[in-house]
């Protein structure tokens, strides 16, 4: 299945240090060669300060206790230079760790630095010097100390440009340790500053949004809520735009969100248009699974896309994610996913036949006759669906269900006000470029 891996399409569009999870994921399910995922951990982490683990790989590779003499001599270099930020941040970071003495600090950024430049003196040198630290324990891979280091600078930095790479950094040390609720809150702030702040280009703002969304992937696939947050972010007409024009792989996280959500979305029905739109540009198991039952309702052709959907979960970093009970290991998303997916199939095929036999509808849920019939029970215990068993036929019987007036209308005005709202952005903005100008 290394044909669907979209490893190669995610990694330039996130920090390195973000990529070693995912090539982690890919040597567990060994669907590369081993020796091939090492070569590309070593590759990555010559361009950062983790010398140690860099010396680790090289002896697992080939098979050593020796390594490089370059490799020696780099680390001799970053713990002189680690020594030298560590003396130049100094004064900052003790009064910083100083209870007392951070308590005098406030929300007025040039109040603050008035004061540390009068009372400890602590100029922009320092400031700059406490930045570069954090940045240097980050390559280092002390994601910890470069979190705390990195939030305590935003709050002293006036130079807007070097806040947001803070930013960025911040939220890439707190996905790295997993700290999934704190690295929400970042992602969002983050999103307000990129879709609030002034770039250079149009092009800029729309790579920000796709690095965005793509370290989000990290969280929305790990975090209680992210099923649907990850829908009420990539479904924004400006990210889908992204999406459409930059970074189509994408939507096969958005399919697959849809798709294990609970709570049937109006804007569904739009996203099934994406996906024909996009199907030149992009596709694969699970775009084609709702192609198959909502554009062609070709539900052999579901059926058999369905396995193949399974295999593409269990070999994605993000939509794999196992977990430990006891002596079993499953994996969460994939039940999830195989079961709405045999709903949506059941739920198109019931809106095309009154009568439906059995054993075909066992055949299309790719289920036996006991388990099908078991599963329609339950649907039908749970009001999910309006029909009975003919037991004796081997039939489900559907229901005739006929929406009145109010609900068509509730349902075709239900998008309005967002749509309205969007709008008057779109026409702010507008005036305000205008007035810029």
């Amino acid at each position: 299945m290394a044909e669907y891996d979209l490893t190669p399409r995610i990694a330039p569009n996130l920090d390195r240090h973000l990529v070693f999870p995912l090539l982690e994921f890919l040597q567990e399910r060994q669907m590369y060669p081993d020796e091939q995922i090492l070569k590309s951990k070593i590759e990555l982490l010559n361009k950062t300060n983790m010398v140690d683990y860099a010396m680790d790989i090289h002896k697992s590779l080939y098979h050593t206790e020796d390594v490089p003499q370059d490799m020696v001599e780099r680390r001799v270099e970053v713990v002189a230079r680690l020594k030298a930020l560590e003396e130049s941040a100094a004064p900052l970071v003790n009064f910083l760790q100083n209870a007392a003495a951070v308590q005098e600090l406030r929300a007025d950024k040039q109040y603050n630095l008035q004061m540390l430049h009068d009372r400890y003196q602590i100029g922009p040198q320092q400031i700059e010097a406490l930045y570069q630290y954090a940045k240097f324990q980050f390559e280092c891979g002390n994601y910890s100390g470069a979190a705390d280091y990195l939030y305590q600078y935003r709050a002293l930095c006036t130079n807007s440009d070097r806040s947001l790479s803070a930013l960025w950094g911040k939220l890439a040390a707190e996905i790295l340790m997993q700290n999934w609720d704190i690295a929400l809150e970042e992602l969002n702030r983050l999103k307000e500053i990129i879709d609030s702040k002034s770039f250079s280009s149009p092009m800029n703002q729309v790579q920000n949004r796709i690095w965005l969304m793509h370290w989000s992937l990290f969280i929305f696939f790990n975090h209680d809520n992210g099923r649907t947050q990850i829908i009420d972010l990539f479904n924004q007409d400006k990210y889908l735009n992204a999406i459409q024009t930059n970074a189509p792989h994408l939507v096969r996280y958005l399919a697959t969100a849809f798709i294990v959500n609970k709570r049937r979305r109006p804007q569904f029905k739009d996203f099934i248009k994406v996906i024909q739109q996009e199907q030149n540009s992009y596709k694969d198991p699970i775009t084609e699974f709702l192609t198959c039952v909502y554009v062609n309702y070709d539900f052999d052709g579901a059926q058999k896309k369905m396995r193949e959907c399974e295999e593409v979960i269990l070999n994605d970093p993000f939509l794999g994610k196992r977990v430990e009970e006891g002596n079993f290991s499953t994996v969460p998303l994939r039940d999830e996913f195989l079961e709405n997916a045999r709903l949506f199939i059941f739920e198109t095929y019931c809106r095309i036949h009154q009568r439906i036999d059995m054993g075909v509808l066992a055949e299309k849920l790719n289920l036996n006759y006991e388990e099908a019939e078991r599963w329609i029970v339950n649907l039908i215990r749970s009001s999910k669906l309006d029909a009975k068993i003919d037991s004796q036929s081997g039939t489900v019987i559907m229901e005739p269900n006929h929406p009145n007036v109010y609900e068509q209308l509730i349902d075709h005005t239900k998008a309005l006000s967002g749509r309205t709202y969007k709008l008057v952005g779109q026409l702010l903005e507008h005036a305000q470029s205008q007035v810029a100008r």
